[in-house]
C-alpha cells in the first residue's frame, strides 16, 4: 500500500490560494509556465488524450516545456486512443508513456469471475486506474490535468491551482476556463491530433465498455458510464 499525504501544509494551503486566485484569468500557456518554473522536476501530467489534453500536450510542446506524461492504460481503451497517442508522440516528441497495471487484462477477468466493469465499474475503476496513479504520484508535488468548468456540474467550481487530496498533489488545469468551443477552435487552427471518435459522436472519452455517443441536448460527459450513477472514474 502507497501511503499518500493526503492535506496541504497551512503554507501550502495558503500558496495554493494565492495562486489559483492570481492565475485564475490568466492564459493557459500562463498557467504552464508558471507550473514548470514552480514545481519541475516534480511536475508531471496524466492524460486520456481527450480533446483538452490534446490542445495542453501541444501547448507544452510550443512552450518546450518538457514533462514526464502518462497514460493509464486499463486494457480497456479504444484503439483510436492508442493509435492518437502514436500520432501525438510522433508530432511533439512529448513520450507519453502508458502505464498500466501488472495484472493483465485476462487475469483481471479471471480473477473477478467477468468483466468487472460490469458487475462493479467502481472497483474496476480503482483497479485499474486510481491503483496505478497512487503508485505514480508520491514522485512528483504537482500534476497537470484537462479538466474544464463547462464539462459538466460537477466539474464547474474546478480551480485553476488546487489541491488534490487522493493523491496528495497539487492539481494544475490550464483549462478549466475555456469552453468546448475554445478548446476546439484551437484543435482546428493549429491542426492538433485530436481522438477521431469525436467524429464519431462522442464527446468525452474514455475506457471502450463504459463510454457511449452523445446526443445534441446531452452534456459533455453524459455518455460516460452512462445509465450508472456515476460521473467520475476516482482520479477527479
Amino acid at each position: 500500500m502507497v501511503t499518500i499525504k493526503k492535506n496541504p501544509t497551512a503554507i501550502q494551503a495558503e500558496f495554493i490560494e494565492r495562486w489559483n486566485t492570481e492565475l485564475d484569468r490568466s492564459t493557459p500557456e500562463e498557467i504552464l509556465q508558471w507550473a514548470y518554473t514552480t514545481y519541475s522536476p516534480k511536475l508531471t501530467m496524466g492524460t486520456a488524450l481527450g480533446n483538452s489534453g490534446c490542445v495542453i500536450l501541444s501547448m507544452l510542446a510550443k512552450l518546450n516545456l518538457y514533462i514526464p506524461i502518462f497514460n493509464l492504460d486499463t486494457g480497456y481503451q479504444f484503439p483510436e486512443t492508442l493509435e492518437l497517442l502514436d500520432q501525438i508522440n510522433t508530432k511533439y516528441g512529448l513520450g507519453i508513456v502508458r502505464c498500466s497495471s501488472e495484472i493483465s487484462v485476462t487475469e483481471f477477468e479471471t480473477i473477478n469471475g467477468g468483466a468487472l466493469y460490469e458487475l462493479d465499474s467502481d472497483r474496476c475503476c480503482y483497479e485499474r486506474k486510481v491503483k496505478v496513479l497512487e503508485s505514480i504520484a508520491p514522485k512528483y508535488d504537482a500534476w497537470i490535468s484537462g479538466l474544464r468548468r463547462d464539462q459538466s456540474s460537477t466539474r464547474a467550481s474546478t480551480p485553476v491551482i488546487g489541491w488534490d487530496a487522493k493523491f496528495g498533489l497539487v492539481k494544475i488545469a490550464p483549462l478549466a476556463h475555456w469552453t468546448n468551443k475554445d478548446v476546439w477552435k484551437r484543435i482546428v487552427e493549429e491542426s492538433i491530433p485530436y481522438n477521431k471518435l469525436y467524429d464519431q459522436g462522442y464527446t468525452s472519452i474514455g475506457c471502450k465498455p463504459c463510454t457511449r455517443p452523445t446526443t445534441a441536448n446531452e452534456d459533455e460527459r453524459a455518455g460516460r458510464w452512462a445509465g450508472k450513477q456515476k460521473t467520475e472514474c476516482g482520479l477527479h
